[in-house]
């Protein structure tokens, strides 16, 4: 970074950190994303090169904190950040990762794989839908264009043979 650039990282900073703190809080962002978000800013400006020579200053740092909320809640929208869940290590912290255990998962998934296949395509759609996409039974059968009994039936013996296969082995 030259030596100008510094200069008006340290101007930026002085003049608008704690205006661009109190921006981003009140639009209810976290509180742990707001330093974030104006070290956010703050790069957008020195990248753009010649702070110190926009006529209006003020006005191009909101706009650019603007397009940084903007972009971040465009961000989490894209990625569900509201559906995941935090690490609670009461929850989760017996689990055991050792590399006999993901060993043993990565070959359950290939028995559970090979299964799936075995079965007829109209049958493992309707099984997929259904346990992996979570779909209720009337929108697989607008979706297949089949009844709702079909779908049933088609779920029924894609449990028989999943079950079958499983206690096989």
């Amino acid at each position: 970074m030259s030596p100008r650039d510094l200069r008006a990282l340290e101007i930026l900073n002085d003049r608008y950190r704690s205006s661009l703190l109190r921006h981003f809080g009140r639009r209810h962002c976290v509180p742990s994303d707001l330093e974030d978000m104006v070290q956010e800013v703050f790069v957008r400006l020195i990248r753009r090169g010649d702070v110190a020579d926009l006529e209006n200053l003020q006005a191009y740092v909101f706009e650019t904190a603007s397009s940084v909320l903007t972009d971040r809640l465009r961000r989490s929208r894209v990625r569900h950040e509201t559906a995941h869940v935090a690490f609670d290590p009461e929850r989760h912290g017996d689990a055991d990762f050792s590399p006999e255990d993901v060993l043993l998962g990565k070959e359950r998934l290939a028995r559970a794989t090979a299964a799936l296949l075995e079965l007829p395509e109209r049958t493992r759609v309707v099984f997929v839908l259904r346990r992996l996409e979570g779909m209720r039974f009337q929108d697989i059968a607008a979706r297949l264009e089949i009844s709702v009994s079909a779908v049933e039936k088609h779920m029924q013996r894609a449990i028989t043979h999943m079950t079958r296969r499983r206690d096989r082995e």
